[in-house]
């Protein structure tokens, strides 16, 4: 008799391989080449008030952020990125616009990298020999972040507005700028509001350069919105291998955007799955309040780090077949619930012992999967039809 895998894919299935891209190093986390995608965020402090700062970077990096960028648009800001990124548990990128000399306070502060916006940094260009010099000295990578609401004056009149040929002229324009000066430890980004034409100014890039691209919508949205809209275009991307880091930009907590960011690298097998709670809509034929059941279960569990699949069923159409392949599983009806762990129904449960009955065979679970030293991923949720 064949034997049939249940529960989670030991081998997570790729949907095309990673674009070929350079490697480079920021702080202790590599991006490019054969690197996991990595999440980042930004934080919504004033970067000068220190404290409040690495306290929103201490809870970024609690929700699983890898990478965080803080803005630095005054000298009081400045002068607070030594001591920000000396004790921030991630590497910090310092977020330049319209005054080079913070690109150089941000270096000598000893960032993990600098983020330039070349379209609105007054004679950029001049001062690239310098910028190139200094990050070299430091070993510190350089992105090159092209926003279409900041392109260069001199794009716009030669295409009209940001078209995906605007924002990749541009970015190779002044990576091309640094490789003059023999500068490489660059990584590029090309964001746009509308997901269509950032995908395909992204899809350019990526055939034009070798270096690690950063993928964003830029002003994405309120939460829900820019939650669908970065899925779709960083979906579109990295499903063909397109993509290095990424950063989902809400109008929403900033630990909201990890949050996205993590749930959509795991739904692409990009990134080890965690607790998942596998849970049906609701319909005529659910005997049970499912909504109930999914959000009682997932609170309980919340926390659990190890890849568990759990299903939350309501019906005996779908019930049974999604239980069965389930790590653990409910099928629920006629006010009862039969418990599965691994394909087998171990016991039959009152409806009002369900609950508690999942946490229970759920703790057990992963008890033994930490001793038999299956890694931990994120917690994710996702519905199930």
């Amino acid at each position: 008799m064949t034997a049939i895998s249940l529960g989670m894919p030991s081998v997570p299935t790729k949907l095309a391989e990673r674009r070929k891209s350079r490697q480079i190093q920021v702080g202790s986390v590599a991006v490019g080449g054969d690197a996991p995608v990595s999440v980042q965020s930004m934080t919504t402090t004033r970067t000068s008030d220190i404290g409040a700062t690495l306290q929103q970077i201490a809870e970024l990096t609690a929700s699983g952020c890898q990478i965080v960028r803080v803005a630095c648009p005054t000298q009081d800001d400045a002068d607070a990125l030594a001591t920000i990124a000396r004790k921030s548990q991630i590497p910090v990128i310092a977020d330049i616009h319209f005054q080079p000399k913070y690109v150089f306070a941000a270096i000598e502060a000893g960032c993990a990298a600098v983020r330039v916006n070349p379209g609105n940094i007054k004679q950029f260009d001049d001062k690239v020999k310098e910028i190139a010099q200094a990050a070299r000295d430091h070993g510190t990578p350089i992105r090159i972040g092209v926003n279409a609401g900041s392109l260069d004056k001199r794009l716009l009149q030669k295409y009209g507005k940001a078209t995906p040929e605007a924002l990749v002229e541009s970015a190779l324009w002044e990576a091309s700028l640094f490789e003059e000066h023999d500068f490489h430890d660059i990584k590029i980004s090309v964001k746009h509001n509308d997901p269509v034409i950032m995908i395909e100014a992204y899809k350019q890039l990526a055939a034009q350069c070798d270096y690690p691209l950063h993928l964003g919508v830029t002003e994405a949205g309120p939460a829900f919105q820019g939650t669908i809209k970065s899925a779709v275009a960083f979906g579109a991307l990295l499903s063909q291998g397109i993509g290095d880091t990424i950063r989902v930009s809400l109008s929403a907590p900033p630990a909201e955007e990890v949050k996205v960011g993590l749930q959509i690298l795991e739904s692409l097998n990009l990134k080890q799955r965690g607790l998942e709670i596998v849970s049906c809509p609701s319909c005529g034929r659910a005997q049970v309040d499912v909504y109930k059941l999914a959000e009682e279960v997932t609170a309980g569990l919340t926390g659990m780090e190890v890849p568990l699949r759990v299903a939350v069923m309501g019906c005996v159409v779908n019930g049974p077949g999604e239980a069965r392949e389930a790590d653990l599983g409910v099928a629920s009806g006629n006010g009862k619930g039969q418990i599965f762990v691994k394909g087998e129904v171990i016991k039959t449960v009152p409806e009002s012992k369900i609950v508690e009955t999942l946490i229970e065979e759920a703790m057990k679970l992963a008890e033994q999967m930490e001793k038999d030293g299956i890694p931990s991923g994120e917690p994710s949720v996702s519905v199930a039809d």
